[in-house]
């Protein structure tokens, strides 16, 4: 019995000393209040190049011309997964617009098998270095966050934590009545 109680308090004591299998990004990640923000057009800056591998390894590269929703994203963080139907539904919707994820602070394995589970109709690429390039308009300074560009290749708008449907949908109108 006293071996029992042993085994018992040691595997507790082992067991409270983990950290349940939480990674460092997971522990630091910030969520965003959903917060819009809007950028005059003669203040806007222009976006970085957006390229390179997706999870589903092939090369993308936006080439501009056109409005883009840039989301920033991780499978492990709930307000991603749980924004993403809201996503779809309206790269779906607006055919005319480019949507892009950026994965950020990710395992690309498990994202893969989220994109592919949910069957995300638009390209996510995995070089999260591609963030640096907003640091002088919006930055995307919480995960989830989605950044749009305008026709004119300009940072026009931001959404910081999880979008809706009305929110995406509101941003998108404004930037594509411009």
């Amino acid at each position: 019995m006293k071996r029992f109680f042993a085994a018992f308090f040691a595997l507790v004591m082992l067991t409270g000393c983990s950290n349940g299998g939480a990674s460092k990004a997971e522990e630091s990640f910030i969520s965003g209040d959903g917060a819009v923000t809007y950028i005059k057009s003669s203040d806007r800056v222009k976006a970085p190049s957006i390229s390179g591998l997706t999870l589903l390894g092939t090369q993308y590269k936006f080439d501009g011309g056109k409005i883009a929703v840039v989301n920033v994203w991780a499978s492990w963080c709930s307000p991603c997964r749980a924004e993403e139907p809201a996503l779809s539904a309206a790269a779906r919707a607006y055919p005319e617009v480019e949507f892009i994820g950026i994965l950020t602070r990710d395992n690309p394995v498990n994202a893969e098998a989220f994109v592919r589970k949910r069957d995300v109709p638009y390209p996510t690429l995995i070089d999260d270095s591609i963030l640096a390039g907003f640091r002088k308009s919006l930055p995307a300074n919480a995960i989830p966050s989605t950044v749009v560009i305008d026709k004119s290749g300009k940072v026009a708008a931001r959404i910081s934590g999880a979008v809706t449907v009305g929110s995406l949908k509101d941003v998108i109108e404004k930037v594509l009545s411009e």
